[in-house]
């Protein structure tokens, strides 16, 4: 059996909680005594190990010991008790921008940055321009940082963190800052290195995006780890709510969960002759139809669907509320669909995933993640892409 990427082994790290601050020398000696304090136990005892190639996500509430567990895995801090072995490069994106002298310009802290990170200057020199392209500050790249936005620093700080090609990367909820389009880079970013087999340790309050991209999840209260194992048992226990997986049908990929109170019975994808294909033609019409069975009186329920990509990559999502299509009640069986005049999607394999949730879209009654993997032909043009764009050419 190869050996784990990381091992967490009785993990315990402590701080001091002092009840008063002797400022000065002069104080203590008239005191007598030092400063008061107690001990703070920040993790008692955590153990777990990751597997190289996996996406390994924790959670907690704040204050659980969520931040100092990773500082210790990424050597920041050293565990007072126990151990922490790594098997290969480790770059933690705790705090972007941490370590930049505001003084030097973004080319100067890239070089500063990157060899805080363990990057050779000739490494460095290797992917300069990479960094800066992905950080989109090519003409601001000689200015001191100190006149760079908030914005502006996390993005060359991201940049220069993944640009390290880490073995294991370690993320604290830095995709919840900057804008939509720097989250969007992040995401691909992160997304690339999942393709690739590396190892990913992910913390977010975000518990959608953990159960969708995590494999396994240790969840820290009050600095004991409290359960450790796959993201959807492990999230329920968490939320105190029974999003229990069902199990699969012959021929169903992806994930489903749920609290219950409602099903989605069925998910048909349907031509422009009401018929179900194995395949579907971009440009024509294509409707989505879901039927649902409420257990229970629901009001005001949500109906949502995502495409993605065999990569997982978002292609487009809406659902009842974004549209303002309100359901005001629904118990029993019944269904809804989606009407597409022109599918704009090219050539491709595409996957659909569906959900049936209260208005908060935070309550999920059920959820089925990648329920129906599709395949679309393009028989006019050869356009290239995901999706076709109309408009024609002139000269002018």
């Amino acid at each position: 059996m190869s050996s784990p990427a990381v091992s967490v082994e009785d993990v315990w790290k402590y701080f001091r909680l002092y009840h008063d601050k002797n400022q000065y020398l002069k104080t203590t000696l008239l005191q007598g005594r030092r400063a008061r304090y107690e001990e703070f136990w920040a993790l008692k005892g955590v153990s777990f190990d990751i597997p190289h190639g996996s996406t390994f996500g924790i959670i907690g509430s704040n204050g659980s010991g969520k931040s100092t567990l990773l500082k210790c895995l990424a050597g920041i801090l050293t565990p007072d008790k126990g151990s922490i072995t790594s098997d290969g490069r480790v770059v933690a994106l705790l705090e972007l921008g941490a370590g930049f002298h505001p003084d030097l310009s973004g080319r100067e802290n890239i070089y500063l940055n990157g060899a805080i990170l363990g990057m050779t200057n000739a490494e460095i020199t290797r992917r300069l321009d990479d960094i800066v392209d992905f950080s989109g500050l090519g003409q601001f790249i000689d200015t001191p940082v100190k006149n760079y936005s908030s914005g502006m620093t996390v993005r060359l700080g991201f940049a220069v963190a993944t640009s390290v090609d880490p073995e294991i990367l370690i993320i604290d909820e830095v995709l919840a800052v900057g804008d939509a389009s720097f989250q969007q880079r992040c995401f691909e970013r992160i997304e690339s290195f999942r393709q690739d087999g590396r190892t990913i340790i992910l913390v977010s309050h975000g518990l959608a995006h953990v159960t969708q991209l995590c494999d396994q999840v240790a969840w820290i209260e009050k600095g004991e780890l409290k359960a450790v194992g796959p993201s959807l048992e492990v999230v329920s226990d968490y939320t105190g709510t029974s999003y229990n997986a069902q199990p699969k049908a012959e021929g169903e990929i992806g994930e489903r969960w749920g609290s219950g109170e409602a099903d989605i019975t069925k998910v048909e994808l349907l031509d422009q002759d009401g018929k179900t294909r194995t395949a579907y033609e971009s440009g024509k019409p294509f409707n989505i139809r879901i039927s649902f069975d409420a257990h229970v009186p629901i009001k005001d329920a949500v109906i949502g669907v995502r495409l993605t990509d065999l990569h997982g990559h978002p292609v487009w999502g809406t659902n009842t509320r974004r549209r303002g299509f309100n359901i005001p009640h629904i118990f029993g069986p019944g269904a809804i669909s989606f009407d597409i005049p022109e599918l704009p999607l090219l050539e491709g394999t595409y996957e659909l995933t569906v959900a049936l949730s209260d208005i908060s879209e935070v309550h999920a009654f059920d959820h089925w993640e990648r329920k129906v993997r599709f395949n679309v032909h393009q028989y006019q043009g050869f356009d290239e892409g995901i999706v076709a764009l109309d408009g024609s050419w002139k000269l002018v």
